[in-house]
């Protein structure tokens, strides 16, 4: 089970996560711009002619990701076509839980992310091995005994940081630590709770001080909050606190309604952060060590809705880096009316095969205790042991 993380180079490997929540309209946003039945089925919302940027002489992508298709062109990005899992569900909440968890056919509260942290230190000796940008805890970050941080603003990030005086703040924590101090035993829970609260302080001081050690030539736009999210990212990975697992997400996509409108500034705040964050990963010299996993909870039906898509199923995922295999991986899926699946794509590459993939060929951590099940890793997306 245990790994250190690291990659055959000794190097730590670090895995950053983009969610881009609400349901990603995979035909607008990898489009099949030759294929005449997406344009009968799209009659308000296919995009074709300067909306498009062709990648082959199949499919393209929507305009508005101009930074993707340089990343593209240069051989750092793969697109992962298809993909899903068996028995779709059209819930928001129950596929977004699928894919947190790994889990399609029960209910679970182990995260595929938090367990890889557990992986990576066994024993929780750093309280930032794993730390999402952003508010509340995803439940892929979610297992027993690991501790992880959420972050909204790292320069005021912490526990009772408003309270006037270091003092006064020193005398409140230490007020809650005799609240939780276990008086026996059986005091179990108390403890754990306690070593929860310690833990957090000593991540809170950690993180606090991140931009500090930070430096860098790229401007991040203040008003992009992915952006921002990334900068933050880019901090903590350059102080080198042993931050392995980055979390964050931007949306929402569920654009039901304008999303001809919504969809494009979705994408132009989504793929400009990312050039940036990436030109910055090259700056602190992570590049080689990092890779970007970006996906969504399911795509969008086949058929508009005359303003915008519904919930559907089968989706597109992004994997980026110096350590990816670049290009277009797996097939398109049909949009033929004999091969959908109650008006949407099916699925034809499983969203665990790609967690395998990660797991095994990049982080270096068993695919298989994470996962519960041996899967498939798509030995073609990650250059040989990274």
């Amino acid at each position: 089970m245990a790994s250190n993380g690291n990659g055959s180079n000794g190097r730590a490997k670090n895995l950053v996560v983009i969610q881009l929540s609400g349901g990603n309209d995979y035909l607008n946003t990898v489009v099949p711009y030759q294929d005449g039945l997406y344009y009968d089925y799209r009659p308000v919302m296919g995009l074709s002619g300067n909306k498009v940027i062709p990648l082959d002489e199949r499919v393209a992508f929507n305009s508005h990701m101009g930074p993707f298709k340089r990343l593209f062109d240069a051989g750092k990005m793969a697109v992962i076509m298809g993909i899903g899992y068996p028995e779709p569900n059209r819930s928001h909440f129950r596929s977004m839980d699928i894919w947190h968890t790994a889990e399609p056919e029960i209910a679970s509260s182990e995260g595929w992310l938090g367990k890889t942290t557990k992986a990576i230190d066994p024993e929780g000796k750093n309280p930032v091995t794993a730390v999402n940008f952003g508010r509340g805890l995803p439940r892929a970050l979610a297992y027993p005994g690991v501790s992880v941080a959420s972050v909204g603003a790292l320069e005021s990030y912490g526990l009772y940081t408003g309270l006037a005086g270091a003092s006064n703040r020193d005398a409140l924590l230490d007020t809650v630590s005799r609240i939780y101090q276990p008086m026996s035993q059986e005091g179990f829970p108390s403890l754990q709770i306690l070593q929860t609260g310690r833990g957090m302080l000593d991540g809170a001081d950690l993180l606090r001080s991140a931009p500090d050690a930070y430096s860098s030539n790229v401007e991040y736009n203040a008003d992009n909050p992915i952006a921002q999210s990334l900068k933050g990212v880019a901090q903590v990975m350059s102080a080198d606190l042993g931050t392995r697992i980055f979390y964050t997400q931007h949306g929402s996509f569920d654009t039901h309604t304008n999303e001809l409108v919504n969809h494009a500034k979705l994408w132009d705040e989504v793929s400009e952060a990312v050039e940036c964050f990436w030109a910055d990963l090259a700056e602190q010299g992570q590049a080689d060590d990092t890779v970007i996993w970006m996906f969504s909870e399911f795509g969008r039906r086949i058929e508009d809705n005359g303003a915008g898509t519904d919930h559907g199923s089968g989706g597109v995922a992004f994997m980026i880096g110096n350590p990816v295999k670049g290009g277009l991986h797996g097939e398109y899926p049909s949009l033929d009316p004999a091969d959908q699946l109650e008006g949407d794509v099916h699925y034809n590459t499983d969203y665990r095969d790609a967690y395998a993939t990660i797991l095994d060929e990049f982080l270096h951590v068993d695919s298989e205790w994470v996962l519960k099940k041996k899967f498939n890793p798509m030995t073609e997306l990650v250059a040989s042991r990274a």
